[in-house]
This record gives C-alpha cells, sequence and structure tokens, in this order.
C-alpha cells in the first residue's frame, strides 16, 4: 500500500523554489508566502554557506530574486541570536554574493488587508483544479487580458465553483491577484503570468 511521504513543516516550497527552503521560524513562513504570491519577486533559494574571506560561515540565508536585484530575506522575528563576529562575518558573506538585505518586521507581516488576503490565498496552495476549469480561467484571462476576480468567475462559471481554483493558480505563480489594495473581493484584480 501507498504511503504518503512525511511531510516536513520546517520546509517551504512554493512555485518560484527550486528546492525546498528551511524555514523554522512561522514569520520567515509568513514571509515566504507573502513573497512567493508577489509578482515581483522571481526565484525563491537558500545559501546554506558562504565565504567570508578565507573563512567559510554558516549563513542560512533565503535569497529573493526580484526584477531590482537579489536580496537576502531578513525577518526580524525569525533572526538567529549570534555573536558579534559571527554577524560580522555572515554580513561579508552576504556582500559578497552580491545580495542587499531586504529587512520584513513584525509589523509588514501583519499588515492587512495583504496578511488576511495572503492566508486566505496560500490555503489553497496544493488544491488540485481539472483540466477543463483550468482552461477556461487561462483562456478567458489570455483572450481579454487583465479584469476584477468577480468578472472571471461569471466568465468562468461551471458546476463546481471557480475560486479555489483561482487561488490555486496564483500559488502555482499562474495568475497575479492584487493582495495589497483591499480584501479579496470582486473588485480584486486578477492578470495572468503566463
Amino acid at each position: 500500500m501507498f504511503s504518503p511521504k512525511p511531510r516536513r513543516p520546517h520546509l517551504f516550497s512554493s512555485a518560484k523554489t527550486a528546492a525546498p527552503v528551511p524555514a523554522r521560524h512561522p514569520a520567515l513562513q509568513d514571509a515566504l508566502a507573502i513573497a512567493s504570491l508577489d509578482s515581483a519577486v522571481q526565484t525563491i533559494s537558500h545559501v546554506a554557506a558562504a565565504n567570508a574571506g578565507s573563512a567559510q560561515v554558516d549563513v542560512d540565508a533565503v535569497v529573493l530574486t526580484r526584477l531590482d536585484g537579489r536580496f537576502h530575506l531578513d525577518v526580524v522575528p525569525a533572526r538567529r541570536v549570534r555573536d558579534l563576529d559571527e554577524e560580522g562575518l555572515i554580513q561579508i558573506a552576504l556582500r559578497d554574493l552580491g545580495l542587499r538585505q531586504l529587512v520584513v518586521t513584525a509589523e509588514d507581516l501583519r499588515a492587512e488587508p495583504r496578511r488576511s488576503n495572503v492566508r486566505l490565498v496560500w490555503s489553497y496552495k496544493d488544491k488540485p483544479v481539472a483540466l477543463p476549469l483550468r482552461l477556461r480561467i487561462l483562456k478567458a484571462l489570455a483572450d481579454e487580458g487583465p479584469m476584477e476576480l468577480g468578472r472571471l468567475l461569471e466568465t468562468v462559471r461551471s458546476d463546481i465553483d471557480p475560486s479555489p481554483a483561482v487561488m490555486s493558480f496564483a500559488c502555482a505563480d499562474l495568475l497575479e491577484l492584487d493582495l495589497t489594495s483591499g480584501p479579496l473581493g470582486p473588485t480584486t484584480h486578477v492578470r495572468s503570468r503566463t
């Protein structure tokens, strides 16, 4: 009998990660979900160690590649406590890797409406989508371009509610939802990422 592979809650994966990223802290997991749904973020990766001069140091850095460069994701509530010398070597290694620092505070993570919108959308991350519905959603966006969510849902109306499929597609980086302008609803802007 097939037994599912055990889940590793400390590893984060999304459509933007080539390999799972270590994320033991809930604040880092939240920041990674936000980054995964952010259209400016192209890829998410992890650098375990790097050189600082002649020394190799454990940097444990999450790297976001965005349209405007490569960044080390520094989530304040998830920071590890390090001594001053170790922190200095890590900063040198990150600079040598060409990474700029992107600081995310607890207040940033709690900012509404993004927080609630991301949690709602991310809850559909692993939701499978039937092929006919997949094709209708992608065709509607390809034919008509960006539109409001309510209009998209009316356009692809089917026997089953298409909204979970739309949320799943946002998690799969197939479409983009405006998660910052207001609560997710009929006027939320949707655009294709393909």
